[in-house]
């Protein structure tokens, strides 16, 4: 999920993840420069960890009828990027 301020929260589905950024598929364009809230869940070591975190939109195409949008992380915490590292390996 991805929510902009002023706006509703919109369901996502990602399609890439690395430990700077995720691209998400969405059903409307984002403008790149765009902040938004981004939650979803990690499955590390047979465990969910929630991840809820502010990442900007670098870039954003049109795939397969959704909209591709590359988000960049901004500001981690440190729970997050172990959990992220731990999933990535």
């Amino acid at each position: 999920m991805l929510a902009f301020e002023g706006s509703a929260p919109v369901l996502g589905r990602t399609t890439d993840l690395s430990a700077q950024g995720v691209s998400v598929s969405v059903p409307h364009p984002v403008p790149a420069g765009a902040t938004a809230q981004l939650r979803f869940d990690l499955l590390v070591d047979g465990t969910i960890v929630p991840v809820n975190t502010r990442a900007k939109a670098s870039h954003c195409i049109l795939s397969n009828g959704d909209f591709k949008v590359g988000f960049q992380f901004l500001n981690l915490d440190l729970g997050v990027m172990t959990a992220l590292s731990r999933f990535l390996r």
